[in-house]
């Protein structure tokens, strides 16, 4: 998926959050999921078998998506709200993992067999945070602090800092609008 700026998509791990999360382009108004129909197509992309992906799912799905959308905004420094908290919570235990372990002793977290529906996305979308939050890399999936873009994007520079999906225009914008206000409030 092509990310903004110049911006490299996240690590392998964290892929299929970032892609969910980026179904929708607020700003433009761009929606990747209307329908089962492309969710069931979306989902079998990712290499994920995409049984039952009925109405109730997509809603399912959708919720997911702007739950982990406030996740990732609270990379930025923000709190995640608690009704997002409790609904993620409540998309999560339709969604169980296993935790394996193999014959040299490594262990490996990853979804119960057999899901369908909503849930087998979001037994995968739970593995890939589980890993990613093992390796560190959790935290710097962040939502682009644009109250119009709230885009998903990995922040690599060596700070861990970054607040917008591009600094050339969303970090732009909020540089000028706070210019402006602070400008207005010197004048007046």
């Amino acid at each position: 998926m092509e990310q903004p700026g110049v911006r490299e998509p996240a690590p392998e791990a964290l892929q299929l959050v970032q892609d969910l999360v980026n179904t929708v382009d607020l700003e433009a108004g761009a929606e990747e999921l209307r329908t089962p129909a492309e969710l069931t197509r979306w989902v079998r992309g990712r290499g994920l078998v995409g049984r039952g992906l009925d109405e109730d799912a997509l809603r399912d799905v959708l919720a997911l998506r702007e739950a982990l959308r406030e996740v990732c905004l609270a990379h930025t420094g923000t709190e995640v709200p608690p009704a997002t908290r409790e609904r993620l919570a409540g998309l999560l235990e339709r969604g169980p993992l296993l935790l394996e372990v193999d014959a040299e002793g490594a262990a490996r977290i990853r979804p119960q067999p057999g899901l369908t529906g909503a849930a087998e996305l979001v037994a995968h979308t739970a593995a890939a945070v589980a890993r990613a939050t093992v390796d560190g890399t959790w935290p710097r999936l962040k939502a682009c602090a644009s109250d119009t873009c709230r885009w998903v994007y990995y922040d690599r520079s060596p700070a861990g800092r970054s607040r917008w999906c591009t600094m050339a225009i969303c970090g732009s914008r909020a540089k000028m609008r706070t210019y402006r206000k602070n400008k207005g409030a010197a004048t007046g």
